[in-house]
């Protein structure tokens, strides 16, 4: 598959090498990522034996970014986005006897950084939904993703329709790097995406204004104006929780660009270190209080204002 972006063209392909060496440059793309230096993916024979056009079950898909010359090199130097996983089981008791009880992990799917806004995450997931469909014969896929960062939730839950299945509590443990911070626990939810599927938000674009105005809110909202030698931004403060809700839907914010909060609150002072702490515990308690009420994510809504404002939509089960 081949898209155009921003006047550059990008091939999507299925990584089928027999040479070892070959797989290093997912490795050392998914360290320019996420820079997890004490973290590695298997060595690269184990890799390229994992594969499922080898011995394994491993689907990786590389996305390489036309050369200077007007060709496709699939070397690390063009390569600029990858997804990694692999074919699981839902219900261990059944093992693999059963075709229908295989599911898809995806474990990775990253961009390098400076590619980052050439809109390249959903074709990624949308490749790797047809080749699951047409090649390995899988109609589910599953996945974690931190649920503070509205861009995953976004593709996730109002594109893809994917389905919370859980929340997860630090499953990671100490996570740092790039992308996370060892002083803020890695929550998680567990997703389900259901390949076949038909996606349609629950609330039209031109709704989601009337709806976040309408809908009472689990957790307060303030702003500040933050400024630390990281640089500057309006960030979103949570509120306390609110537990007393009853309504068939409700709303849970998170911030913005959690990435950016983050990378701006790393610092010593410790008010300012600790407001996406706050968030993570905050949301943590409401998240796990409202599921356990019987409500699930339905959607997700993003304003466009300033500063933007996003929320999961929540429906109570009747």
């Amino acid at each position: 598959m081949i898209i155009s972006r921003k006047g550059r063209r990008f091939l999507f392909k299925v990584e089928e090498s027999s040479m070892p060496a070959d797989y290093q440059k997912y490795e050392n793309l998914r360290q320019a990522i996420w820079q997890f230096a004490e973290d590695h993916l298997a060595g690269t024979r184990n890799l390229m034996c994992e594969n499922f056009l080898h011995e394994g079950s491993s689907l990786f898909i590389g996305v390489f970014e036309e050369s200077d010359t007007g060709q496709f090199l699939l070397d690390e130097a063009h390569l600029v986005g990858f997804s990694y996983g692999f074919v699981g089981i839902k219900d261990k008791t059944l093992g693999f006897d059963r075709a229908e009880n295989l599911w898809f992990y995806s474990q990775f799917l990253g961009v390098r950084p400076d590619r980052l806004n050439y809109g390249l995450g959903i074709p990624i997931k949308e490749f790797q939904r047809e080749v699951l469909l047409k090649v390995l014969h899988l109609k589910t896929v599953v996945c974690t993703y931190d649920p503070l960062t509205a861009v995953n939730a976004y593709r996730n839950v109002r594109h893809f329709g994917m389905e919370v299945l859980e929340y997860r509590v630090a499953p990671y443990g100490e996570y740092g790097g790039r992308l996370n911070r060892q002083d803020v626990p890695s929550d998680r939810f567990f997703m389900a995406w259901e390949l076949e599927k038909e996606t349609q938000s629950l609330v039209p674009v031109e709704k989601i204004p009337e709806v976040v105005n309408q809908k009472s809110r689990a957790l307060s909202l303030s702003y500040r104006q933050v400024k630390t030698e990281k640089g500057q931004a309006v960030l979103e403060i949570p509120g306390q929780p609110d537990l007393s809700l009853s309504e068939e839907f409700i709303l849970i914010p998170v911030p913005a660009d959690f990435y950016l909060m983050l990378n701006l609150t790393d610092i010593s002072d410790p008010e300012i270190r600790r407001i996406p702490v706050h968030w993570r515990l905050r949301t943590r308690e409401v998240f796990q209080h409202y599921f356990r009420q019987g409500y699930r994510v339905v959607d997700f809504l993003k304003l466009e204002t300033a500063p933007p404002g996003c929320f999961y939509l929540l429906r109570k089960s009747p």
